[in-house]
């Protein structure tokens, strides 16, 4: 009681406060400000960043009437380490697609019946009709690496996967179908902050499996399974396609040029920009490049 009473007070709104406990309250409204602030400059920047979508948003508007027109299938396959912005993207090409005209498609794990039917069979039962687009989240390139980084296939049939994928896909875009591979890249720091985030965020928690738990300690594997992917399976017919993901937004902005142009639709809007940023979106090749000459430098792929 001595202690309270040689407290200093001081009269806020008609009641005693001691100076400590203002002090305290100053500093905690102090924190909450900067965090209302903080959040503040998100909401403008998501809201600044969505204005920019928009109008390439459009165009992939004109782009489905075009394959409704000519009846032209697109295939467009996202594949990349976990947290490397796959299912964002989705979301924002697929925004104001025509729903009719569209699929979305993620496979889980195959049935034992899948398992003993031929390993492309359960993605060809979803490809689109004339006129329609589908978009995998992930593809059967889980055989090129997801599969055998954990063990869910054999050697054997890795090994089968590689030299059959290329003739699959050659017959694909040879039949008509318009093929877009588009691999998304990410830093090893940047995907544990991603983890770490969705571990933290409840609103997140469902998004982190089993399989991401373990996706840093794998990632020199998931890297060496990757410059094998792209180094057997892009080809001149199916060239992978890559797109740096540090930053969300741009990584979105420049997935949907690259979409729009694979296919010669009409209507362009001409007062737009669809040259892909080169900072985010490389070739299959130059990664190629960029890896070996990593490997060189200090003796192991990076990326």
């Amino acid at each position: 009681m001595d202690d309270m009473d040689d407290m200093p007070m001081v009269e806020v709104d008609g009641r005693p406060m001691a100076v400590p406990d203002l002090v305290s309250g100053y500093h905690d409204l102090k924190r909450e400000l900067a965090a209302l602030r903080r959040e503040r400059r998100g909401m403008v920047r998501t809201v600044r960043e969505e204005a920019q979508l928009k109008p390439f948003q459009a165009e992939l508007l004109k782009l489905q009437q075009h394959l409704e027109d000519h009846q032209r299938r697109v295939l467009v396959l996202f594949e990349g380490r976990d947290a490397a912005g796959k299912g964002g993207t989705i979301r924002r090409v697929t925004r104001f697609m025509n729903e009719k005209h569209y699929r979305v498609v993620a496979l889980g794990k195959p049935t034992e019946e899948q398992r003993t039917q031929w390993y492309f069979q359960r993605y060809v039962e979803q490809f689109p009709t004339g006129g329609r687009i589908v978009l995998f989240d992930r593809s059967w390139y889980n055989r090129a690496m997801v599969e055998p980084v954990f063990g869910f296939c054999t050697d054997e049939e890795h090994q089968h996967f590689m030299q059959g994928v290329v003739g699959f896909e050659k017959d694909l875009v040879r039949t008509g179908m318009i093929l877009v591979k588009l691999y998304f890249s990410v830093t090893k720091e940047e995907q544990k902050r991603r983890f770490d985030r969705r571990r933290n965020d409840p609103l997140r928690q469902w998004k982190l499996s089993e399989i991401d738990m373990q996706a840093q300690e794998h990632w020199d594997d998931f890297t060496d399974a990757k410059y094998w992917m792209l180094k057997k399976t892009s080809t001149p017919q199916a060239p992978w396609i890559i797109v740096r993901s540090e930053n969300k937004h741009r990584a979105r902005l420049n997935a949907i040029k690259v979409i729009l142009n694979a296919v010669p639709y009409e209507g362009r809007n001409q007062e737009l920009d669809f040259v892909p940023d080169p900072e985010i979106v490389v070739s299959g090749a130059q990664e190629l490049q960029l890896m070996e000459a990593q490997r060189i430098r200090s003796g192991k792929f990076a990326g």
